[in-house]
């Protein structure tokens, strides 16, 4: 290590990369809250469990055991669902804040979110006896019609960077408002059985997640991985404007386009398996940039597990606060994220003013 910066070296010299320290330290710090975070969700519940027994269950479980099915059917998978949607919509909101270059981009703000909720609240109400498993695919399918109207509606003549602007958030506001909208009619003309299973999975609880949806998002992630870790180079070329993007060697409208799809790609699955969760991806990649600043790269991982810690507490705070009865944790991630909205607002608003 020399200034702060780390680097790794071997026999041959130095090897391929170099990075600041605190960003590394921040990291580690947020996988050891994760990891406490998931330890109190196993042994946090009606069915008190210790340490011991806990960790003895996890090693090797108990066939025909309470103790074991309380671990492995209910508490184990919905934590690890937790903490993988909020890993995928914190990864979302990092992606189209950088690409656009607007630090109110969301997936639940610009619409996209709403547009796979819409498509999936369609499927249930529409088609109540569709397999649980069509739901990734009808939700990413809404998630990029919505997307790609909204950048088309932004594109306007004055602006050659169109979804850098405040017009692709504007439009995106007023295209998830339409969608909501839309979306709380086929609730309320819907048949009563159906609107309620549509109306528990709007409410982003995590309490019906199973293995089937670990399994989906765990997919999902390793499927994505490879192109997270090229997105890397990308987004910071394009941070600095399509001009210089241009120049450093980047195809930007098709960069964009790839980006973008990601993007939807992560949100889409995340809703489809839990619900919305409001401003996870707003608010995830701030906190990230306010612990350690980093390229962009690193910063994904950062607002990755930032996302993840969120959901996480919100989940664990949701289902530990006023049991017996348990809070979705998109209503405890909205209480939190609507104040976080309006502190970004004012503060861009003092910056402007300075």
């Amino acid at each position: 290590m020399r200034g702060g910066v780390w680097r790794i070296r071997a026999a041959g010299g130095v090897l391929a990369f170099e990075t600041p320290l605190r960003p590394l330290i921040v990291l580690s710090a947020l996988c050891a809250g994760l990891a406490a975070t998931g330890l109190i969700s196993l042994l946090t519940g009606s069915y008190g469990l210790s340490w011991g027994e806990a960790a003895a269950l996890l090693a090797r479980p108990e066939a025909g055991s309470m103790a074991s099915t309380v671990i492995w059917e209910l508490r184990f998978p919905r934590m690890l669902v937790a903490l993988m949607t909020g890993a995928m919509l914190a990864l979302s909101g990092a992606i189209l804040q950088g690409i656009t270059r607007n630090p109110l981009a969301d997936p639940s703000l610009v619409g996209v979110s709403q547009g796979a909720a819409l498509a999936v609240v369609a499927l249930i109400v529409l088609w109540p006896e569709a397999l649980p498993g069509l739901r990734p695919l009808i939700a990413f399918g809404g998630a990029i019609i919505v997307a790609a109207a909204i950048l088309s509606l932004s594109r306007g003549a004055d602006s050659a960077e169109s979804g850098a602007t405040l017009r692709f958030v504007l439009m995106g506001i007023g295209v998830a408002a339409f969608l909501s909208a839309v979306t709380g009619a086929m609730l309320t003309y819907g048949r009563i059985e159906a609107a309620q299973s549509a109306l528990g999975w709007l409410s982003g609880s995590i309490h019906a997640a199973g293995w089937g949806e670990v399994r989906v998002l765990a997919l999902v992630l390793l499927a994505l991985t490879p192109a997270l870790i090229w997105a890397g180079r990308p987004i910071g070329a394009l941070q600095f404007g399509p001009a210089i993007a241009t120049g450093l060697g980047v195809a930007v409208p098709r960069t964009r386009a790839v980006l973008i799809l990601l993007s939807v790609a992560l949100a889409a699955t995340a809703v489809s398996a839990v619900g919305p969760l409001g401003f996870v991806g707003l608010v995830a990649p701030h906190v990230a940039r306010r612990l350690a600043h980093a390229g962009p790269g690193l910063h994904l991982a950062l607002s990755a597990a930032t996302g993840a810690l969120m959901v996480g507490l919100a989940d664990l705070v949701g289902r530990a606060a006023f049991a017996p009865l348990q809070i979705p944790a998109g209503l405890v991630t909205a209480m939190v994220g609507a104040p976080a909205f309006a502190l970004l607002i004012l503060r861009s608003q003092a910056r402007r003013t300075l």
